[in-house]
């Protein structure tokens, strides 16, 4: 991703889904910037809280659907696109543009279950004058995201020969036809499997 194609301010927006001016989302990155000695540090701060304090929505079984940032962070759960809308929002109030990337993965390890979206978040180092990748979805057995700015340890390997893909892409937005997903669903189990879209670019 080449920083200088970008107009950082739109990384940088309060919009309807990565809501900063959420009064517990605003309490919640002044926390998170407390904490931390470094931009770097404030980062990976923020990572981590939404990788481990959020639930993944089907790893927990929980049914309820969260949307915005400040849903997401009153419930406590979501799904990555929804997680990712959080740590957007909370990178955001701190001043670190912050954006979208999308992969194209197998929804149950082989493609005869079909697939489904998985989202990442892209942030900006502006002391390292980079962008980087990373993936707040939530570890468990399996599967194992970090934090690095060397290197993209995501949650998921592509795997081109069963017809993944890494679209590589960096939004300034959510997608807006997952987010109508979210917004139209009302059960997070019943749409992990039978509503999250296949493919993010076509129809």
């Amino acid at each position: 991703m080449d920083e200088k194609v970008f107009d950082f301010s739109e990384y940088l927006e309060c919009t309807p889904y990565v809501n900063f001016n959420n009064e517990s989302v605003k309490t919640k990155a002044d926390e998170l910037k407390s904490s931390a000695d470094s931009e770097v540090g404030l980062i990976r701060n923020t990572y981590l809280f939404v990788r481990d304090d959020i639930k993944h929505s089907w790893d927990a079984q929980d049914k309820r659907v969260t949307v915005t940032a400040a849903d997401v962070l009153k419930e406590g759960v979501g799904i990555c696109w929804s997680k990712a809308n959080l740590l957007a929002a909370l990178l955001r109030a701190n001043g670190i543009p912050s954006g979208f990337s999308y992969q194209k993965l197998t929804l149950f390890d082989t493609p005869e279950h079909g697939y489904c979206i998985h989202a990442l978040t892209t942030v900006y180092i502006s002391s390292m004058d980079k962008w980087i990748r990373l993936d707040a979805r939530g570890n468990k057995e399996n599967v194992a995201a970090e934090f690095s700015v060397d290197e993209e340890i995501l949650a998921f390997e592509v795997r081109t020969q069963l017809g993944e893909v890494d679209y590589h892409d960096n939004n300034a937005g959510p997608s807006e036809k997952l987010m109508e997903v979210l917004k139209t669903s009302n059960d997070a189990l019943d749409m992990y499997v039978h509503r999250l879209p296949e493919d993010l670019y076509e129809d």
